[in-house]
């Protein structure tokens, strides 16, 4: 583990009393709240480089009566087969299921076919959601 610094933050009690309570019974103690809210921001800045790789989600709600659309879903996954990496697939209720794909690779490539994916005709909502692999 890496050698752990001491520094002084200067914060108004307001403020400070709403984070307590925000992360009342998660964190043992303040140090892990604010490591994670660093940990966050710096994963946060470099998942939004291009050439990085992350790992994450494609989230998908679609009417699954589309005529062709789960053809076209299998297809696009066959085209990018080394991202995909494994599949939840959920029915909602009669007319609408849930997709949840793990997907790992270059950002750019995931955001290129979380697009394609989620601009299908039948597809309601869709969102990529990824976090940087490895540590800080």
């Amino acid at each position: 583990m890496a050698e752990l610094k001491r520094f002084g933050v200067s914060i108004e009690e307001n403020l400070l009393k709403k984070f307590d309570k925000s992360n009342e019974n998660i964190y043992d103690n303040r140090s892990e709240a604010i490591r994670d809210l660093i940990r966050n921001k710096i994963i946060e800045e470099e998942k939004l480089k291009e050439k990085e790789n992350v790992v994450g989600t494609i989230t998908l709600i679609y009417d699954h009566h589309k005529l062709g659309l789960s053809d076209k879903m299998n297809q696009i996954q066959h085209d990018y087969h080394c991202l995909f990496k494994s599949n939840l697939h959920l029915h909602l209720n009669r007319d609408f299921c849930l997709e949840v794909i793990v997907v790992e690779g270059l950002q750019s490539k995931l955001k290129k076919v979380s697009s394609k994916l989620i601009a299908l005709k039948g597809v309601k909502h869709g969102k990529l959601t990824v976090t940087k692999i490895g540590g800080l």
